[in-house]
């Protein structure tokens, strides 16, 4: 038995998955702790970066309570290294692995230290709305990425969608994250700077909130058609799980704006958002056809390692 074997016969099946889906949670975590940090008005709290002030790395008394949460948020990102890394190890162990596989969890765990940077950029600019938007958008791509992980270490016999339910699913995923960034814009406009003293982006909250609202109907709407277009395939499941996140974001929203953006719903809302990404790229990657590593029209149990 090769070397190789003898490391890749270490970590089980059931194992990968479950670091899989630690890396989808901590991913998720790490955007509701940094929305929170927002909502706090904690975003200066440590001044600079790396540093939390210009001499030292860790708060002092003088910060206060938004010192301990800015720098409670940048230690967390310590923790979804330290995720990522365990389930870099796990994927290069398992018996199941692929090229394809490794280089997916080498692309998230690239994310996170250019994320950190991004990060560092949104402190030095002082919470610039639209640096502070790519930093979130950035993290929700690492979701999406997490979840073709976590889709790819399940794998599962199907058949591919038709053409045309594949060309609406990309609209649907397009538009999805359309709506996300139009949710960001929103925020920038919004009162939740992070710092009172931070800028806003200059847009009327009112009219982008509609612009935003205007994009989740349409999500909606394609939604709906893609279900009905779905309904007896085996994309019937996903499908129903997006349009339900997409109608508990859409109550959220609307509550959120008629209340006068609570803390709560604010940060539930945010949560959500990731919820859209991950299942919208769910769809996607079911109307794919199965899942991953070299499904082939078989169904395989838990801990039935996939040929690579």
């Amino acid at each position: 038995m090769s070397q190789r074997s003898v490391l890749a016969a270490s970590v089980s099946t059931r194992a990968v998955r479950r670091w899989a889906w630690a890396t989808l949670v901590a991913n998720t975590v790490i955007i509701l702790t940094g929305g929170l940090v927002r909502l706090t008005g904690s975003g200066l709290g440590c001044p600079t970066w790396p540093r939390c002030t210009d001499a030292s790395y860790v708060p002092h008394q003088e910060l206060g309570l938004h010192g301990v949460i800015e720098f409670g948020n940048r230690l967390l990102t310590y923790v979804l290294v330290a995720v990522v890394v365990g389930t870099a190890v796990a994927v290069w162990r398992w018996s199941g692995t692929s090229r394809g596989l490794r280089r997916l969890v080498v692309g998230i765990g690239l994310g996170i230290p250019f994320q950190a940077v991004i990060g560092g950029i949104t402190v030095l600019t002082d919470l610039n709305p639209w640096v502070v938007a790519l930093h979130l958008v950035l993290s929700m791509y690492l979701v999406a990425l997490s979840v073709w992980l976590v889709v790819r270490v399940h794998p599962r016999a199907g058949v591919a969608a038709s053409a045309g339910v594949q060309r609406l699913v990309r609209v649907v995923y397009g538009v999805a994250w359309v709506a996300v960034y139009l949710g960001t814009v929103v925020t920038g406009s919004g009162p939740h700077a992070g710092d009172e003293d931070s800028p806003r982006n200059g847009l009327s909250p009112e009219t982008w909130s509609h612009v935003h609202a205007a994009s989740v109907y349409l999500l909606v709407a394609l939604t709906l058609a893609l279900w009905w277009s779905t309904r007896s395939g085996a994309l019937r499941r996903p499908v129903l799980v997006l349009l339900g996140v997409e109608l508990a974001q859409g109550v959220v929203g609307l509550v959120q704006f008629w209340t006068g953006l609570p803390i709560v719903l604010v940060a539930l809302h945010l949560v959500g958002a990731a919820a859209l990404v991950a299942a919208a790229t769910w769809v996607v990657l079911a109307a794919r056809g199965g899942s991953s590593e070299g499904a082939t029209g078989e169904t395989r149990s838990a801990d039935q390692p996939v040929p690579a």
